[in-house]
């Protein structure tokens, strides 16, 4: 069972990382961002704000284009959702790139983004 906050899990180890949940229980991979940053908390909170307004700007853009662009966006996207932890993010977008008139993967990008941006507007408190 579940019942520790966002919060908690994100914090209550050395970058993040809590032996009692699974990686996939949140949608940033804190011990993998704790890897890139060699622990530096400061960093990871840079990395993570320039990541998510980086997230926002592209899935607009994304839902809004056609063919090569959005194959292009989908691309630089799913490579800097994977060197921050985020997976999930990074697995649509592939999705995207291999399809990028996928509505049903555009959706569930917009809902990934979503969650990543309050979860990391969780752990920034």
């Amino acid at each position: 069972m579940y019942t520790r906050s966002a919060t908690a899990v994100a914090f209550s180890m050395p970058g993040g990382e809590a032996s009692t949940t699974t990686v996939r229980a949140r949608p940033i991979d804190m011990a993998h961002l704790a890897r890139q940053t060699m622990g530096d908390r400061a960093l990871e909170q840079e990395v993570l704000g320039l990541f998510v307004q980086q997230a926002v700007q592209v899935l607009d853009d994304i839902l809004a284009c056609n063919g090569q662009d959005c194959l292009r966006l989908a691309h630089g996207l799913k490579g800097s959702a994977r060197s921050v932890g985020a997976f999930a993010i990074a697995d649509c977008a592939e999705q995207i790139e291999d399809d990028p008139a996928n509505k049903s993967a555009k959706r569930k990008l917009a809902r990934l983004v979503g969650e990543v941006r309050d979860f990391i507007a969780a752990i920034g408190r």
